[in-house]
This record gives C-alpha cells, structure tokens and sequence, in this order.
C-alpha cells in the first residue's frame, strides 16, 4: 500500500494552490485525503483487462443545439453591467507584470 498522506503533505498543496488553511483544516482534509487515497487503492486491486474504458457511463447523444447565427446584443447591452469599461472594451485587472516576457 502507497504511503499514508500526513500534515505536511497537505500544508505543501494547500500552498500550491495558493489556500490559506487552519490547523483544524489541515487535520480535516489529511484524514479526507487519505480516505480518498486508501480507496483508490482498493481499486486498484480490480482487474479492469477486460473492462473497454468509457468516455461516459450513460448513453449520450449530441446536446448541442443548432449553429444559427442571430444578431448580437450590441456594445451598449455587453458593457451594461460590466464593473469597469472603456468606450467598446471590458477593462479587467491585469495579471502579467511588466517582467513577465509576455
């Protein structure tokens, strides 16, 4: 069996994914992590050889609706609710700074 996931572990992708956690969390989410761990083990123990993957496990068919083209809502319908704008555009934070080579 694969080692068991500790405290550290989770601190490390709690940074990872930029979360602040408390104490009390990380105890939570270690216990629900290696819970999460120990059954996919389990399931690792079934022999699938004969199993054909699945994309989806119900029949599905095509849900997309027909391509129409339609008239637009127009600039003025678009901007209406926007936080921030600029005559034509949607103005939104930036998130390359200056250094970024981008």
């Amino acid at each position: 069996m694969a080692e068991k996931i500790d405290n550290e572990q989770v601190r490390k992708v709690a940074k990872l994914s930029r979360l602040e956690l408390t104490d009390s969390e990380i105890e939570e989410f270690t216990g629900q992590l290696g819970a999460i761990l120990e059954y996919v083990e389990k399931m690792n123990e079934l022999d699938t050889e004969t199993i054909e993957p699945l994309a989806h496990c119900l029949p599905v068919s095509n849900v997309f609706r027909e391509d129409i083209a339609k008239e637009s809502l127009g600039t003025e319908k678009t901007l209406a609710n926007a936080p921030k704008k600029d005559e034509t555009y949607f103005l939104v934070p930036k998130i390359l700074d200056d250094n970024s080579g981008a």
